[in-house]
């Protein structure tokens, strides 16, 4: 059975940072491109970042990039996300997804195989 487990949410005041894990298992993870992937409430699922089966190449949302480093530890079976200067905007909930059928991940949310349950992410003073 594949799991994929985030983790690392919370309640953060604006411009702070914070990172996110996602930890997987029943899933060979070094062949898998992985991807996070956001929804805010009312709002449609949005690509945010991902990662090369390797770790070697990383892809971040245009909006996005600049304020956020994602990295991956295939020896851990875990993916991060570190998000910096974080406004109300990022409120949303985070997901990992995993795709077994390419080395690069896509921005389409129909290519990954298997998601984790979310971990929630809110913005406020």
């Amino acid at each position: 059975q594949v799991t994929l487990v985030e983790s690392g949410g919370g309640l953060v005041q604006p411009g702070a940072s914070l990172t996110l894990s996602c930890t997987a298992s029943g899933l060979n993870f070094g062949s898998y491109a992985m991807a996070w992937f956001r929804q805010a409430p009312g709002s449609k699922r949005e690509f945010v970042a991902g990662l090369s089966s390797s770790g070697l190449y990383t892809y971040y949302a245009d909006s996005l990039k600049g304020r956020l480093i994602t990295s991956r530890d295939n020896a851990k079976n875990t993916m991060y996300l570190q998000m910096n200067n974080l406004g109300p905007g990022d409120t949303a909930v985070y997901y990992c997804a995993a795709d077994g059928d390419n080395t690069s991940p896509g921005s389409n949310s129909e290519l990954f195989d298997y998601w984790g349950q979310g971990t929630q992410v809110t913005v406020a003073s």
